[in-house]
């Protein structure tokens, strides 16, 4: 957190961007000892002092190992139940289905599944829904399509722990059920075979930060323990659970759950997988985006992850996971291409919902502690980016919502400190959605269109009973520098901090007074290209994305001296490596 007695770093009390910089609060002596104990650059010991990292753990923060941060996975509530269940069925070949979402943490979570039961001579069945046909989560009409497929136990993932309707038809008609999902529940769960979340109300276990992905990963340790106890693996090898941490780095961080603690080891380790090319999808996805050197968590989040959602949002809900899951190049080629222009097709549709959001939050935004924004059919596979890009712009949990034939779909992104997952769960208790789930950063919900003012009523009341919307919004900085003092072989100390995401951001730097030696939009026009120059004559490379059209890319373009702040990374393009550039 940034220290709010601080004064403010150069006098900036209001960015263009319409920030306060602030120092993040930092124990400067704590900060010294561990750069000394682990003999890193001073400035290392500050970053991770002010992330709460102490003395004793640091160097496991720095070098984070799975076998430290892993907890036995029987304390998940119903974790037991649900492997038993499983075993059960592999004992008597009952068909095992698997009902996954379409974005990447439930692609992942379905490719993990159906390499681990492949491994040990099972085959799954895997259904993924249509996004716009059949919506979000387990359905009647998709457990009645399972049955017919003679599925007797379905494993759901990345979903299922709100859909008390389709649960009790699935009891009714005798088709066991499984949820295995992260998403917040309300006071009651639904009837099933077993639910193992850790989000749900009763369970004890801590690792509510968990992606979906991530509780899968523990249901398999916990299911390959007990078949090793059971003496199953005497005729075939036992699976190296370690070997797909790659699908679980990719959907942890592409869920965009806090990377601290056991997240923090499973994107690490995963990134030291992905890095070895095991994975054949991921590595000819890779070769076609022309992905260069040692990957990290900006290659999931902004490489990887957009092309693996994109047949989810605009296309087939397939091909995440076929591609994660084929040994076929030819296959993975044609899967992996297809990705990538459904990608752009999901990028100029999105542009152009954008437009319209951004022209209805002009005029209001100063009354709003929501932003609520809505369309006539837009397109359900994209409102989810729309309401995550006004989130970003302007920092209040948001909505975009697609309206057709008096049926309302929506989804939410939310800031620090708004739980969006709790108000759509509160929502659908107040019988304002007729259904809905999410976590405190993202949620999805469908109403009907007429209950869309009450809906926006209900979101600024409880919003607004809790908002500090008066207070300043900081931009927490790690550290003041010179030009003269960047180079990279500081960046590959602050690379060491990582892996970066929610919870655990990339160090931010602040430099003053540079003069802007050169600025032009490059890319498809929305990014801005800089060179910074010091008084002493120092360059810095910097790159500001999607800014061409906001207030920071106009002053980029316009201003000949500024105060700038960002993080640092090696610059690769045209084959400058080993340079800095300012982001």
């Amino acid at each position: 957190m940034a220290d709010a007695s601080a004064e403010p770093v150069f006098g900036v009390l209001e960015s263009v961007s319409g920030l306060l910089w602030k120092t993040r609060s930092c124990d400067y002596r704590k900060g010294l000892a561990i750069s000394q104990r682990l003999n890193v650059p001073s400035i290392v010991g500050q970053v991770l002092a002010a992330r709460s990292v102490d003395l004793q753990n640091a160097e496991s923060f720095l070098n984070p190992k799975l076998r430290d941060e892993l907890p036995d996975p029987s304390t998940l509530l119903d974790m037991n139940k649900a492997v038993d269940r499983v075993i059960e069925a592999l004992v008597k070949s009952q068909k095992i289905a698997v009902f996954g979402d379409y974005d990447v943490d439930g692609a992942t979570s379905s490719a993990l599944l159906k390499r681990y039961f492949g491994a040990i001579g099972f085959d799954l069945e895997i259904y993924i829904p249509d996004r716009v046909k059949e919506g979000y989560g387990p359905s009647i009409g998709a457990f009645q399509s399972l049955l017919k497929r003679k599925a007797e136990l379905v494993l759901t993932v990345d979903c299922g722990t709100t859909a008390y309707d389709a649960l009790a038809f699935a009891e009714t008609v005798g088709l066991d059920v499984i949820v295995l999902d992260h998403h917040s529940s309300g006071p009651s769960v639904p009837k099933c075979a077993a639910l193992v979340n850790p989000n749900r109300m009763d369970d004890r276990s801590g690792q509510g930060a968990l992606a979906a992905v991530g509780v899968v990963f523990l249901f398999l340790v916990a299911l390959n323990r007990s078949l090793r106890l059971r003496g199953f693996f005497g005729d075939i090898a036992e699976p190296n659970l370690l070997s797909w941490l790659d699908l679980v780095a990719l959907g942890t961080v592409c869920d965009v759950v806090p990377l601290r603690g056991l997240n923090r080891a499973l994107v690490r380790q995963g990134i030291r997988v992905l890095a070895k090319r095991r994975n054949l999808g991921l590595a000819v996805l890779g070769d076609i985006v022309g992905l260069e050197g040692y990957p990290d968590s900006y290659h999931l989040g902004f490489v990887f992850g957009p092309r693996l959602n994109a047949g989810g949002r605009v296309g087939d809900p397939d091909l995440g996971h076929q591609l994660l899951t084929t040994e076929d190049p030819d296959v993975a080629c044609d899967l992996a291409t297809r990705l990538d222009t459904l990608n752009e097709e999901r990028r100029a549709i999105e542009a152009l919902h954008l437009e319209e959001a951004f022209a209805q939050v002009e005029g209001r935004l100063d009354s709003a502690e929501v932003i609520v924004v809505e369309g006539r059919n837009w397109h359900p596979g994209v409102i989810g980016l729309v309401a995550s890009r006004l989130a970003e712009r302007f920092r209040r949990p948001s909505l975009a919502i697609s309206v057709h034939r008096g049926l309302a779909k929506g989804s939410g992104r939310s800031v620090r400190g708004v739980d969006i997952g709790n108000l759509i769960t509160g929502a659908c208790q107040a019988e304002i959605l007729e259904s809905g789930g999410g976590h405190p950063m993202a949620a999805g919900f469908t109403l009907r269109a007429d209950k869309l003012p009450e809906l926006r009523g209900f979101l600024e009341r409880r919003v607004s009973a809790n908002s500090g919307n008066s207070k300043p919004i900081f931009l927490e900085l790690d550290a003041v520098l010179g030009v003269s003092g960047v180079s990279a072989e500081l960046v590959e100390s602050f690379d060491n901090v990582g892996p970066f995401g929610a919870g655990n951001p990339r160090p931010r730097i602040a430099f003053q007074n540079l003069r802007v030696v050169r600025a032009d939009k490059v890319g498809d026009g929305s990014h801005v290209r800089c060179i910074f120059g010091s008084e002493g004559g120092d360059r810095l490379k910097g790159i500001a994305f999607r800014a061409s059209d906001r207030p920071m890319g106009q002053a980029l373009l316009t201003a000949k001296f500024l105060h700038v702040a960002g993080s640092l990374r090696i610059n690769t393009w045209g084959g400058e490596a080993g340079s800095a550039t300012v982001c």
